[in-house]
Protein backbone atom coordinates (compact mmCIF):
# COMPACT_ATOMS: atom_id res chain seq x y z
CA UNK A 1 0.00 0.00 0.00
CA UNK A 2 2.68 2.46 0.97
CA UNK A 3 4.54 1.93 -2.27
CA UNK A 4 1.46 3.04 -4.18
CA UNK A 5 0.57 5.99 -2.02
CA UNK A 6 4.01 7.37 -1.47
CA UNK A 7 7.68 6.82 -2.09
CA UNK A 8 10.22 7.37 0.71
CA UNK A 9 11.96 10.01 -1.39
CA UNK A 10 8.79 11.97 -1.98
CA UNK A 11 7.92 11.73 1.70
CA UNK A 12 11.28 13.12 2.69
CA UNK A 13 11.12 16.10 0.34
CA UNK A 14 7.51 16.94 1.19
CA UNK A 15 7.67 16.68 4.98
CA UNK A 16 8.38 20.38 5.73
CA UNK A 17 5.13 21.43 4.05
CA UNK A 18 2.77 18.85 5.57
CA UNK A 19 0.85 21.20 7.89
CA UNK A 20 0.12 23.99 5.35
CA UNK A 21 -0.84 21.42 2.71
CA UNK A 22 -3.28 19.60 4.97
CA UNK A 23 -4.76 22.90 6.21
CA UNK A 24 -5.29 23.92 2.57
CA UNK A 25 -7.12 20.66 1.84
CA UNK A 26 -9.16 21.00 5.03
CA UNK A 27 -10.22 24.51 3.97
CA UNK A 28 -11.89 22.96 0.94
CA UNK A 29 -13.76 20.60 3.27
CA UNK A 30 -14.80 23.58 5.36
CA UNK A 31 -16.42 25.28 2.36
CA UNK A 32 -18.13 22.06 1.32
CA UNK A 33 -19.53 21.61 4.83
CA UNK A 34 -20.90 25.16 4.87
CA UNK A 35 -22.81 24.79 1.59
CA UNK A 36 -24.09 21.29 2.44
CA UNK A 37 -25.40 21.88 5.96
CA UNK A 38 -26.40 25.56 6.00
CA UNK A 39 -29.19 24.96 3.49
CA UNK A 40 -31.00 22.92 6.16
CA UNK A 41 -31.12 25.93 8.46
CA UNK A 42 -32.26 28.34 5.73
CA UNK A 43 -35.06 26.27 4.22
CA UNK A 44 -37.79 28.65 5.37
CA UNK A 45 -36.01 31.62 3.80
CA UNK A 46 -35.46 29.65 0.59
CA UNK A 47 -39.16 28.73 0.46
CA UNK A 48 -40.21 32.38 0.74
CA UNK A 49 -37.53 33.61 -1.65
CA UNK A 50 -38.38 31.16 -4.43
CA UNK A 51 -42.09 30.88 -3.66
CA UNK A 52 -41.98 27.11 -3.22
CA UNK A 53 -43.31 24.56 -0.73
CA UNK A 54 -41.33 22.89 2.05
CA UNK A 55 -41.03 19.55 0.16
CA UNK A 56 -39.78 21.42 -2.92
CA UNK A 57 -37.19 23.21 -0.80
CA UNK A 58 -36.14 19.83 0.59
CA UNK A 59 -35.57 18.65 -2.97
CA UNK A 60 -32.76 21.22 -3.26
CA UNK A 61 -30.91 19.34 -0.51
CA UNK A 62 -31.66 16.03 -2.21
CA UNK A 63 -30.35 17.42 -5.52
CA UNK A 64 -27.03 18.27 -3.86
CA UNK A 65 -26.77 14.79 -2.32
CA UNK A 66 -27.55 13.21 -5.69
CA UNK A 67 -24.80 15.32 -7.24
CA UNK A 68 -22.34 13.93 -4.68
CA UNK A 69 -23.34 10.33 -5.41
CA UNK A 70 -23.06 10.81 -9.19
CA UNK A 71 -19.98 13.03 -9.21
CA UNK A 72 -17.79 11.12 -6.75
CA UNK A 73 -16.99 8.10 -8.95
CA UNK A 74 -17.46 9.91 -12.27
CA UNK A 75 -15.08 12.86 -11.71
CA UNK A 76 -12.55 10.75 -9.80
CA UNK A 77 -12.34 8.32 -12.73
CA UNK A 78 -12.27 11.03 -15.41
CA UNK A 79 -9.49 12.85 -13.54
CA UNK A 80 -7.39 9.71 -13.07
CA UNK A 81 -4.65 10.83 -15.48
CA UNK A 82 -4.32 14.30 -13.98
CA UNK A 83 -1.70 15.10 -11.34
CA UNK A 84 -3.52 15.04 -8.00
CA UNK A 85 -2.84 18.70 -7.26
CA UNK A 86 -4.31 19.73 -10.60
CA UNK A 87 -7.36 17.53 -10.04
CA UNK A 88 -7.93 19.10 -6.61
CA UNK A 89 -7.63 22.59 -8.12
CA UNK A 90 -10.04 21.78 -10.93
CA UNK A 91 -12.62 20.32 -8.57
CA UNK A 92 -12.46 23.31 -6.22
CA UNK A 93 -12.82 25.73 -9.15
CA UNK A 94 -15.87 23.77 -10.33
CA UNK A 95 -17.29 23.87 -6.79
CA UNK A 96 -16.77 27.64 -6.46
CA UNK A 97 -18.37 28.47 -9.80
CA UNK A 98 -21.32 26.14 -9.19
CA UNK A 99 -22.09 27.87 -5.89
CA UNK A 100 -21.89 31.29 -7.51
CA UNK A 101 -24.43 30.12 -10.12
CA UNK A 102 -26.75 29.26 -7.21
CA UNK A 103 -26.49 32.88 -6.11
CA UNK A 104 -27.62 33.98 -9.59
CA UNK A 105 -30.27 31.28 -10.15
CA UNK A 106 -33.51 33.16 -11.00
CA UNK A 107 -36.04 30.39 -10.35
CA UNK A 108 -36.59 27.01 -8.71
CA UNK A 109 -35.70 24.90 -11.76
CA UNK A 110 -32.39 26.68 -12.28
CA UNK A 111 -31.61 26.47 -8.57
CA UNK A 112 -32.28 22.72 -8.60
CA UNK A 113 -29.77 22.26 -11.43
CA UNK A 114 -27.15 24.48 -9.77
CA UNK A 115 -27.43 22.58 -6.45
CA UNK A 116 -26.95 19.29 -8.30
CA UNK A 117 -23.89 20.77 -10.03
CA UNK A 118 -22.48 22.06 -6.73
CA UNK A 119 -22.64 18.52 -5.32
CA UNK A 120 -20.75 16.91 -8.21
CA UNK A 121 -17.18 17.76 -7.05
CA UNK A 122 -17.89 17.11 -3.33
CA UNK A 123 -16.96 13.43 -3.09
CA UNK A 124 -14.21 13.55 -5.71
CA UNK A 125 -12.51 16.45 -3.89
CA UNK A 126 -12.56 14.66 -0.55
CA UNK A 127 -11.31 11.53 -2.30
CA UNK A 128 -8.28 13.13 -3.91
CA UNK A 129 -7.66 15.27 -0.80
CA UNK A 130 -7.51 12.13 1.34
CA UNK A 131 -5.06 10.50 -1.08
CA UNK A 132 -2.83 13.61 -1.14
CA UNK A 133 -2.87 13.86 2.66
CA UNK A 134 -2.04 10.15 3.04
CA UNK A 135 0.86 10.55 0.60
CA UNK A 136 2.47 13.27 2.72
CA UNK A 137 2.94 11.12 5.84
CA UNK A 138 4.23 7.69 6.76
CA UNK A 139 1.80 4.76 6.37
CA UNK A 140 1.35 4.58 10.14
CA UNK A 141 -0.09 8.13 10.19
CA UNK A 142 -2.54 7.88 7.28
CA UNK A 143 -5.59 7.79 9.54
CA UNK A 144 -4.45 10.97 11.29
CA UNK A 145 -3.78 12.79 8.01
CA UNK A 146 -7.17 11.82 6.58
CA UNK A 147 -8.93 12.88 9.78
CA UNK A 148 -7.25 16.29 9.59
CA UNK A 149 -8.62 16.80 6.08
CA UNK A 150 -12.05 15.74 7.30
CA UNK A 151 -11.69 18.17 10.21
CA UNK A 152 -12.58 20.97 7.78
CA UNK A 153 -16.02 19.40 7.31
CA UNK A 154 -16.59 18.87 11.03
CA UNK A 155 -15.31 22.32 12.06
CA UNK A 156 -17.69 23.88 9.54
CA UNK A 157 -20.57 22.57 11.65
CA UNK A 158 -19.25 24.44 14.69
CA UNK A 159 -18.18 27.73 13.10
CA UNK A 160 -19.09 28.08 9.42
CA UNK A 161 -22.67 26.75 9.42
CA UNK A 162 -23.92 28.90 12.35
CA UNK A 163 -22.22 31.98 10.87
CA UNK A 164 -23.55 31.37 7.37
CA UNK A 165 -27.02 30.70 8.76
CA UNK A 166 -26.96 34.02 10.63
CA UNK A 167 -25.73 35.87 7.51
CA UNK A 168 -28.46 34.25 5.43
CA UNK A 169 -31.19 35.10 7.90
CA UNK A 170 -30.00 38.66 8.48
CA UNK A 171 -28.95 39.75 4.99
CA UNK A 172 -30.53 37.32 2.53
CA UNK A 173 -30.20 33.57 2.02
CA UNK A 174 -28.51 33.92 -1.39
CA UNK A 175 -25.44 35.42 0.31
CA UNK A 176 -24.69 31.89 1.53
CA UNK A 177 -23.49 31.02 -1.96
CA UNK A 178 -21.31 34.13 -2.24
CA UNK A 179 -19.69 33.22 1.07
CA UNK A 180 -19.09 29.64 -0.05
CA UNK A 181 -17.74 30.82 -3.40
CA UNK A 182 -15.28 33.09 -1.58
CA UNK A 183 -14.14 30.19 0.62
CA UNK A 184 -13.66 28.13 -2.53
CA UNK A 185 -11.50 30.79 -4.18
CA UNK A 186 -9.42 31.11 -1.00
CA UNK A 187 -8.95 27.34 -1.03
CA UNK A 188 -7.77 27.53 -4.64
CA UNK A 189 -5.06 29.99 -3.66
CA UNK A 190 -3.97 27.86 -0.71
CA UNK A 191 -3.88 24.65 -2.76
CA UNK A 192 -1.82 26.34 -5.46
CA UNK A 193 0.65 27.68 -2.90
CA UNK A 194 1.06 24.85 -0.42
CA UNK A 195 0.09 21.47 -1.90
CA UNK A 196 3.13 19.80 -3.50
CA UNK A 197 3.00 18.64 -7.10
CA UNK A 198 2.65 14.90 -7.56
CA UNK A 199 2.81 13.42 -11.04
CA UNK A 200 0.00 11.10 -12.02
CA UNK A 201 0.72 7.39 -11.81
CA UNK A 202 2.20 6.29 -15.17
CA UNK A 203 -0.43 3.55 -15.49
CA UNK A 204 -3.33 5.76 -14.40
CA UNK A 205 -6.46 5.55 -16.54
CA UNK A 206 -10.23 5.64 -16.26
CA UNK A 207 -10.28 1.86 -16.73
CA UNK A 208 -7.73 1.37 -13.94
CA UNK A 209 -9.75 3.54 -11.54
CA UNK A 210 -13.02 1.83 -12.40
CA UNK A 211 -11.29 -1.48 -11.69
CA UNK A 212 -11.84 -0.71 -8.01
CA UNK A 213 -15.54 -1.43 -8.55
CA UNK A 214 -14.72 -5.07 -9.35
CA UNK A 215 -13.51 -5.72 -5.80
CA UNK A 216 -15.88 -7.17 -3.24
CA UNK A 217 -14.04 -5.55 -0.33
CA UNK A 218 -14.59 -2.11 -1.85
CA UNK A 219 -18.33 -2.74 -2.03
CA UNK A 220 -18.40 -4.13 1.50
CA UNK A 221 -16.63 -1.01 2.80
CA UNK A 222 -19.18 1.15 0.97
CA UNK A 223 -22.02 -0.90 2.45
CA UNK A 224 -20.59 -0.48 5.96
CA UNK A 225 -20.74 3.28 5.44
CA UNK A 226 -24.26 3.28 3.99
CA UNK A 227 -25.81 1.04 6.63
CA UNK A 228 -23.67 1.76 9.67
CA UNK A 229 -23.63 5.53 9.22
CA UNK A 230 -27.30 5.72 8.32
CA UNK A 231 -28.19 5.81 12.01
CA UNK A 232 -26.11 8.93 12.50
CA UNK A 233 -28.19 10.78 9.89
CA UNK A 234 -31.48 9.27 11.07
CA UNK A 235 -30.84 11.01 14.39
CA UNK A 236 -29.32 14.25 13.08
CA UNK A 237 -32.14 14.92 10.59
CA UNK A 238 -34.78 15.10 13.32
CA UNK A 239 -32.66 16.47 16.14
CA UNK A 240 -34.48 19.84 16.32
CA UNK A 241 -37.86 18.14 16.65
CA UNK A 242 -36.51 15.77 19.32
CA UNK A 243 -34.97 18.56 21.37
CA UNK A 244 -38.04 20.81 21.30
CA UNK A 245 -40.85 18.23 21.46
CA UNK A 246 -39.26 15.59 23.72
CA UNK A 247 -36.59 17.32 25.81
CA UNK A 248 -38.59 20.56 26.03
CA UNK A 249 -35.67 22.74 24.96
CA UNK A 250 -36.77 26.12 23.52
CA UNK A 251 -36.23 26.69 19.81
CA UNK A 252 -33.85 29.57 20.60
CA UNK A 253 -31.34 27.01 21.94
CA UNK A 254 -31.31 24.83 18.82
CA UNK A 255 -28.16 26.62 17.50
CA UNK A 256 -26.44 25.55 20.73
CA UNK A 257 -27.62 21.97 20.18
CA UNK A 258 -26.23 21.99 16.63
CA UNK A 259 -22.95 23.46 17.86
CA UNK A 260 -22.65 20.71 20.50
CA UNK A 261 -23.25 18.12 17.81
CA UNK A 262 -20.56 19.77 15.70
CA UNK A 263 -18.09 19.83 18.60
CA UNK A 264 -18.74 16.14 19.11
CA UNK A 265 -18.01 15.53 15.43
CA UNK A 266 -14.71 17.39 15.69
CA UNK A 267 -13.64 15.41 18.76
CA UNK A 268 -14.75 12.11 17.28
CA UNK A 269 -12.98 12.78 13.99
CA UNK A 270 -9.68 13.45 15.76
CA UNK A 271 -9.96 10.39 18.00
CA UNK A 272 -11.12 8.25 15.07
CA UNK A 273 -8.06 9.20 13.04
CA UNK A 274 -5.72 8.27 15.90
CA UNK A 275 -7.25 4.86 16.58
CA UNK A 276 -7.55 4.05 12.86
CA UNK A 277 -3.76 4.32 12.64
CA UNK A 278 -3.53 1.47 15.16
CA UNK A 279 -6.10 -0.81 13.53
CA UNK A 280 -8.53 0.08 10.75
CA UNK A 281 -10.85 -2.89 11.09
CA UNK A 282 -10.43 -2.92 14.86
CA UNK A 283 -11.71 0.66 14.90
CA UNK A 284 -14.73 -0.26 12.77
CA UNK A 285 -15.49 -3.27 14.99
CA UNK A 286 -15.47 -1.10 18.11
CA UNK A 287 -17.06 2.11 16.85
CA UNK A 288 -20.19 0.59 15.28
CA UNK A 289 -21.46 -1.05 18.50
CA UNK A 290 -20.44 2.15 20.29
CA UNK A 291 -22.72 4.11 17.95
CA UNK A 292 -25.56 1.66 18.65
CA UNK A 293 -25.17 2.06 22.42
CA UNK A 294 -24.91 5.85 22.16
CA UNK A 295 -28.13 6.06 20.12
CA UNK A 296 -30.08 3.86 22.54
CA UNK A 297 -28.89 5.96 25.50
CA UNK A 298 -29.75 9.12 23.53
CA UNK A 299 -33.32 7.88 23.02
CA UNK A 300 -33.70 7.59 26.80
CA UNK A 301 -31.68 10.69 27.74
CA UNK A 302 -33.69 12.90 25.36
CA UNK A 303 -36.46 13.02 27.98
CA UNK A 304 -34.50 15.60 30.03
CA UNK A 305 -32.71 18.73 28.79
CA UNK A 306 -29.42 18.28 30.68
CA UNK A 307 -28.92 14.66 29.60
CA UNK A 308 -30.08 15.48 26.07
CA UNK A 309 -27.30 18.08 25.74
CA UNK A 310 -24.70 15.54 26.90
CA UNK A 311 -25.85 12.81 24.53
CA UNK A 312 -26.02 15.17 21.55
CA UNK A 313 -22.27 15.66 21.95
CA UNK A 314 -21.68 11.91 22.47
CA UNK A 315 -23.70 10.88 19.40
CA UNK A 316 -21.85 13.42 17.24
CA UNK A 317 -18.51 12.10 18.49
CA UNK A 318 -19.41 8.41 18.12
CA UNK A 319 -20.63 8.77 14.54
CA UNK A 320 -17.69 10.79 13.23
CA UNK A 321 -15.14 8.34 14.72
CA UNK A 322 -16.10 5.96 11.94
CA UNK A 323 -15.22 8.18 8.96
CA UNK A 324 -11.36 8.09 9.00
CA UNK A 325 -11.39 4.29 9.36
CA UNK A 326 -13.81 3.86 6.45
CA UNK A 327 -11.75 6.21 4.30
CA UNK A 328 -8.56 4.30 5.10
CA UNK A 329 -10.27 0.95 4.53
CA UNK A 330 -11.23 1.98 1.00
CA UNK A 331 -7.65 3.06 0.29
CA UNK A 332 -6.41 -0.32 1.51
CA UNK A 333 -9.01 -2.21 -0.51
CA UNK A 334 -8.03 -0.53 -3.79
CA UNK A 335 -4.43 0.74 -3.66
CA UNK A 336 -4.13 1.01 -7.45
CA UNK A 337 -7.25 3.21 -7.73
CA UNK A 338 -7.04 5.32 -4.58
CA UNK A 339 -8.82 8.46 -5.79
CA UNK A 340 -11.96 6.65 -6.92
CA UNK A 341 -12.06 4.32 -3.92
CA UNK A 342 -11.60 7.19 -1.49
CA UNK A 343 -14.24 9.35 -3.17
CA UNK A 344 -16.75 6.51 -2.94
CA UNK A 345 -16.76 6.93 0.84
CA UNK A 346 -18.49 10.29 0.47
CA UNK A 347 -20.95 8.91 -2.05
CA UNK A 348 -21.74 6.19 0.51
CA UNK A 349 -22.21 8.73 3.31
CA UNK A 350 -24.66 10.73 1.20
CA UNK A 351 -26.65 7.57 0.47
CA UNK A 352 -26.56 6.96 4.23
CA UNK A 353 -27.93 10.48 4.68
CA UNK A 354 -30.89 9.72 2.43
CA UNK A 355 -31.44 6.27 3.96
CA UNK A 356 -31.32 7.50 7.56
CA UNK A 357 -33.62 10.45 6.93
CA UNK A 358 -36.10 8.24 5.06
CA UNK A 359 -36.26 5.47 7.68
CA UNK A 360 -36.43 8.04 10.49
CA UNK A 361 -39.34 9.71 8.75
CA UNK A 362 -41.12 6.36 8.32
CA UNK A 363 -41.11 5.49 12.04
CA UNK A 364 -42.21 9.03 12.94
CA UNK A 365 -45.09 8.71 10.46
CA UNK A 366 -46.03 5.42 12.13
CA UNK A 367 -46.53 7.37 15.35
CA UNK A 368 -43.52 5.96 17.23
CA UNK A 369 -42.32 9.40 18.30
CA UNK A 370 -39.27 11.55 17.68
CA UNK A 371 -36.85 9.28 19.59
CA UNK A 372 -37.69 6.35 17.30
CA UNK A 373 -35.19 7.40 14.58
CA UNK A 374 -32.36 6.96 17.10
CA UNK A 375 -33.50 3.39 17.79
CA UNK A 376 -33.66 2.74 14.05
CA UNK A 377 -30.12 4.13 13.89
CA UNK A 378 -28.96 1.69 16.56
CA UNK A 379 -30.30 -1.21 14.50
CA UNK A 380 -28.55 0.13 11.39
CA UNK A 381 -25.25 0.38 13.28
CA UNK A 382 -25.52 -3.28 14.33
CA UNK A 383 -26.31 -4.29 10.75
CA UNK A 384 -23.24 -2.32 9.64
CA UNK A 385 -21.19 -4.25 12.19
CA UNK A 386 -22.47 -7.47 10.63
CA UNK A 387 -21.22 -6.32 7.21
CA UNK A 388 -17.85 -5.40 8.76
CA UNK A 389 -17.52 -8.85 10.33
CA UNK A 390 -18.24 -10.51 6.98
CA UNK A 391 -15.60 -8.27 5.38
CA UNK A 392 -13.06 -9.24 8.04
CA UNK A 393 -13.76 -12.96 7.69
CA UNK A 394 -13.35 -12.80 3.91
CA UNK A 395 -10.08 -10.90 4.34
CA UNK A 396 -8.68 -13.78 6.41
CA UNK A 397 -9.28 -16.11 3.48
CA UNK A 398 -8.06 -13.63 0.86
CA UNK A 399 -5.92 -10.75 2.24
CA UNK A 400 -6.12 -7.31 0.62
CA UNK A 401 -3.64 -6.53 -2.13
CA UNK A 402 -0.38 -5.29 -0.57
Amino acid sequence: MSSVIQSPTARKTQSPGIAPAIISLAMGGFGIGVTEFTMMGLLKEVEVGLGISTPEAGHLISAYALGVVVGAPLLAAVGAKLPRKHLALGLMLFFSLANLTSFLAPDYGTMLVSRFAAGLPHGAFFGVAAVIAASLVSPTRRGWAISMVMAGLTVSNVVGVPLATWVGQAFGWRLLFVLVGAIGLLTLALLWRFVPFQAAHPDASIRRELGALKRLQVWLAILIGIVGFGGFFATYTYIAHTMTSVAGIPSSLIPLVVALYGLGMVAGNIVGGRIADKSVMGTIYRVLPGIAVALVVYAVAAQWPWSAFVMVFVVGAAGSMLVPALQTRLLDASPDAPSLASSLNHAALNVANALGAFLGGVVIAWGWGYVAPALVGAVLAILGLGVAIISGLLERKKPLTA
